[in-house]
């Protein structure tokens, strides 16, 4: 009983520690006081002035471009990736997926030197630089949300459509997609996620006049914390959970059909 009561004294004491600071962000973007310290009652004005504030709307349109943008790439190219890599033997599949995981274990202020040094050297720095960048994180992800549900298909089920007669598109269509289709869903989710509130690559590749959130907020909090910035931060996170509930829905629904 007793290690029972310790163990989850633990685990809220570790999810108080995580979830604390937001709930104290979330308050307060709803405070009608500038005053961190003090409460002046309850209003939702400061979530009215962010979306009139040209400078953070700007910056949130660029944001979505640009997560959009090498979200739907990236599932694209990730997707068709995962069936090269897949179709290798075991030598050359280890090869890849240790290329893969590169992009992962590397700093992201490393990767993002690195390839503003490459981007000055042929082009100037705008936003075709900064998704191209995005890319280069975002393909990883979906590439390892991919490959475990190919790994669970059954090679001969394809091979047999295309015995029947069936064309090659046809038979990935019925037999590979059904099986890989939530993989490929998660993989686009985690990118528009990593996408979202990327910023050390972002700052580093990006140009002049491609802001996003996140560089807005860090040139902006240098300047003083606005009300503004705590609205904003909350809608981000309100973003970030309504992704997760929507993957977390999408595995619930797929184990109820297996089951």
């Amino acid at each position: 009983m007793v290690k029972k009561f310790t163990g989850r004294l633990y685990l809220a004491t570790i999810f108080l520690f995580l979830y604390l600071p937001i709930l104290v962000l979330i308050v307060l973007s709803f405070n009608n006081s500038k005053s961190r310290v003090a409460w002046g009652g309850f209003t939702t004005k400061w979530y009215v002035s962010m979306f009139q504030n040209d400078t953070i709307m700007e910056a949130f349109i660029m944001t979505i471009e640009i997560t959009l943008a090498a979200s739907v790439l990236a599932t694209i190219i990730g997707t068709l990736a995962a069936l090269g890599i897949h179709s290798m033997r075991r030598r050359g599949k280890a090869i890849m997926l240790g290329a893969t995981n590169i992009p992962l274990l590397n700093a992201d202020i490393v990767t993002g030197i690195s390839m503003m040094l490459l981007f000055v050297r042929f082009t100037k720095l705008g936003f075709s630089t900064v998704l191209i960048a995005h890319l280069t994180f975002d393909i990883p992800y979906v590439i390892l949300n991919v490959l475990p549900k190919l790994n669970q298909t059954s090679k001969s089920a394809y091979e047999a459509a295309l015995d029947l007669g069936a064309s090659p598109l046809y038979a990935f269509y019925k037999i590979v997609w059904p099986d890989i289709r939530s993989g490929v869903f998660s993989g686009f989710l985690m990118a528009v996620t990593m996408s979202l509130d990327d910023f050390s690559i972002t700052y580093f590749t990006k140009g002049p006049g491609v802001n996003t959130l996140s560089t807005m907020l860090y040139t902006e909090l240098r300047k003083g914390i606005k009300p503004e910035m705590y609205a904003l931060s909350t809608l981000l996170f309100g973003i970030a959970i309504i992704l997760l509930l929507i993957m977390n829905y999408g595995s619930l629904r797929k184990n109820d059909r297996n089951n």
